[in-house]
């Protein structure tokens, strides 16, 4: 998860038990809705990376104009 994707840390959530206990110790899975919550917030913090590289200036000229 080097690329700060979830998507696979949201599946392996979603297809094991919400708590487990074994041999008197015990674990507890985050919760999907707090995995989907993050990996929408990287998300969205990766698109603003993408479109905020500089502001373009360009002279619009009407055809014909002199």
């Amino acid at each position: 998860m080097a690329d700060n994707d979830l998507s696979d840390a949201i599946s392996e959530t979603a297809k094991g038990p919400s708590r487990l206990a074994i041999d008197g110790n015990s674990t507890v899975a985050q919760k999907i809705t707090d995995l989907i919550e993050a990996d929408r917030y990287l998300a969205s913090k990766k698109a603003m990376k993408k479109s905020c590289r500089g502001i373009r200036f360009a002279n619009l000229v009407p055809h014909g104009a002199q």
